[in-house]
């Protein structure tokens, strides 16, 4: 019998590995897509699957129409897993414009491209899922993140409006907004966020996140927060007039950005 397959973008590190070992483990094929093609291959050859690989950057043309390509090429293709995604430290206007405008193109045209190509094939089958790798950033804005924030907020407009879509066409189709709060990954590493300016207890592993994700997909959770304390936490936030929520700080936040 064919086996599902599942692309999954970013998938060098972090919640993209920790997606391509749960999905292996449950009897998916890999389409693997990431900027660095040394750790894709190590990833590919830890797995106990079929994987190919797919050395692409998603904020340029031609990654896009490769990661397109390799959408339309799969006909057993039951999950995207859109999750690559990047953060910069700094006010809007001290920011250099182009990792700016590159994080916009990698997580709103990206993003759009690739759901595009997948629900396309996926409504015409009558199966499928297409997972958004968000944020709770996404539901409120933070000094120093304005476009980080902005952009994810947008993943998960995007991601209710596509729901409220496919309901009303009567797809089985799922969609999912997945909202992480700090996640031990190479994200804040790479940010030069210093993982003792967080308190222990709001760090959860890649590995607790992508469960969540996944049980949240079997139970038709649109939008999903891993972690009992960030649903608490988002619920007060939704509800704070911005006149009190432009004066908090989140953790960690180094107010001289």
């Amino acid at each position: 019998m064919t086996r599902p397959v599942a692309l999954i973008t970013g998938a060098s590190s972090g919640i993209g590995a920790a997606f391509a070992r749960k999905l292996s483990g449950k009897g998916f094929d890999l389409i693997l897509i990431a900027r660095r093609a040394d750790r894709l291959r190590e990833l590919g050859a830890a797995l106990g699957t079929k994987a190919n690989m797919l050395a692409a950057d998603l904020t340029t043309e031609d990654g896009l129409r490769a990661a397109e390509e390799a959408i339309a090429a799969s006909p057993t293709l039951e999950i995207l897993v859109n999750n690559a995604g990047f953060g910069t430290r700094g006010r809007f206007w001290k920011a250099d414009i182009a990792g700016q405008e590159a994080m916009h193109r990698l997580h709103v045209i990206a993003n759009v491209r690739l759901t595009h190509a997948a629900l396309k094939a996926m409504t015409e089958r009558g199966r499928g899922a297409v997972i958004n790798v968000s944020s709770v950033a996404a539901f409120s804005q933070s000094e120093g993140n304005a476009s980080y924030c902005a952009t994810k907020a947008w993943m998960n407009t995007f991601t209710e409006a596509l729901d409220m879509e496919l309901r009303g066409a009567g797809s089985p189709v799922r969609v999912q907004a997945l909202c992480p709060g700090f996640t031990l990954t190479e994200f804040h590493d790479t940010l030069g966020v210093g993982r003792g300016q967080i308190p222990a207890w709001l760090w959860m592993s890649a590995d607790q996140v992508v469960d969540a994700s996944l049980t949240g997909l079997e139970r038709n959770r649109v939008v999903v927060i891993p972690g009992w304390k960030y649903r608490v936490a988002m619920e007060v936030v939704k509800r704070l007039p911005y006149a009190i929520r432009r004066h908090l700080r989140r953790p960690g936040k180094d107010s001289r950005v």
